[in-house]
């Protein structure tokens, strides 16, 4: 399969979409935090398969990886990344915990992080669903047991063809003038990009009228 061609005006719909999905996020993950949330544009860039494994391996070490697959008519996964001084943050304004220690995350710790990445990431799919009229979810998030790219082996081995869209999203959490960075990336395979490419260029590639079946 050639790789799938996106022009300037594509790329730049897509990141509407998801800057739709992203402001109801970060609505939801006020509720949780207490206070106002920003969530930046998100940037977007076709990677090989072994790059996308460098790339989130190289954050195993440092941060805690949250993974949620997307099943139904569209095929991926997201992954949320929080390093140490992000859960100490979180912690902090979320929970209401003091002296927060770096290390093992506790019970209430690790539920935290699953439901902000619950929150932020079915924002996101649930968008998409709706602008793109597919039939799609995400599991339940889940901290991977085993190295990243077990996790993510089956995606992979079952879609052959696999070229991930990448869109890296940067979440800005925002609390008391502190900021705290928590990197996003949610990726689709080949097939599931010709899929929307189809959809938009349907609509001859007019924004308004693709953001306007929402």
């Amino acid at each position: 399969m050639m790789e799938p061609q996106i022009t300037e005006l594509e790329r730049d719909i897509i990141k509407e979409i998801l800057n739709i999905g992203l402001a109801r996020a970060a609505d939801s993950f006020a509720v949780v935090a207490r206070d106002r949330v920003l969530l930046k544009v998100p940037d977007i860039q076709l990677i090989e398969v072994k790059d996308l494994l460098l790339l989130v391996t190289r954050y195993e070490d440092t941060h805690t990886i949250i993974q949620s697959d997307i099943k139904g008519d569209l095929n991926g996964a997201t992954l949320m990344l929080f390093s140490e001084d992000h859960i100490i943050r979180l912690s902090e304004v979320c929970l209401s915990m003091l002296d927060v220690q770096k290390g093992e995350l506790s019970v209430m710790q690790e539920s935290l992080l699953l439901e902000i990445s619950n929150i932020i990431t079915g924002a996101l799919v649930t968008q998409l669903a709706n602008i793109l009229k597919s039939d799609i979810y995400g599991s339940p998030p889940k901290i991977p047991k085993s190295h990243i790219a077990d996790s993510l082996k089956d995606i992979l081995v079952q879609h052959p063809l696999f070229q991930p869209l990448v869109f890296t999203v940067i979440t800005q959490f925002k609390h008391n003038f502190k900021s705290v960075e928590l990197p996003l990336l949610l990726f689709f395979d080949t097939n599931t990009l010709l899929k929307m490419l189809e959809i938009i260029r349907s609509f001859g590639n007019n924004k308004n009228a693709i953001l306007e079946t929402d």
